[in-house]
């Protein structure tokens, strides 16, 4: 029997951001200005909304031995992991540039993906905004960027 699965998301201009999410936004490009991508020439930033209304960012971090590398995705989420252990997610943000400006659709990596639902099984569900150029994707669970993800419980 063949199924389908359906990802729901909705789409906003830059003018529909929420102050909050304005201020992520700001952030996650600051933190995309200082990643270390001196090959693919692909910067990109994340920010992280806590629980306690702290905000951590993260920034690509590449290797010429490219999988010693690490997202910006992953440096924020284990940052925050590593200094507010016990501080649950409330929302991430990303974005990225290149040579040639604002990338116009950023979507986090297969390794991100595993790394951003095994921290919304350990706190809570949380939304994902991708920032392009022009519009926004928001889905409100960040868990359905993987579906079929290996969360841990058959271990």
């Amino acid at each position: 029997m063949e199924r389908t699965l359906q990802v729901p998301y909705s789409t906003l201009t830059h003018d529909e951001l929420s102050p909050l999410d304005l201020e992520l936004e700001q952030r996650a490009l600051e933190a995309a200005k200082k990643a270390y991508a001196p090959y693919s020439h692909f910067h990109v930033g994340a920010a992280v909304l806590l629980a306690n209304g702290e905000i951590v960012t993260g920034s690509n971090q590449e290797n010429a031995a490219y999988p010693s590398g690490t997202c910006a995705e992953r440096t924020a989420l284990f940052w925050a992991s590593a200094q507010r252990p016990d501080v649950p997610i409330d929302k991430l943000l990303i974005v990225a540039i290149n040579d040639g400006g604002r990338v116009p659709f950023i979507s986090p990596c297969g390794s991100c993906r595993q790394v951003i639902m095994e921290t919304a099984t350990r706190f809570h569900p949380f939304p994902i905004l991708l920032c392009g150029g022009e519009q926004t994707i928001c889905i409100d669970d960040c868990r359905l960027l993987l579906p079929f993800g290996f969360d841990g419980s058959a271990l």
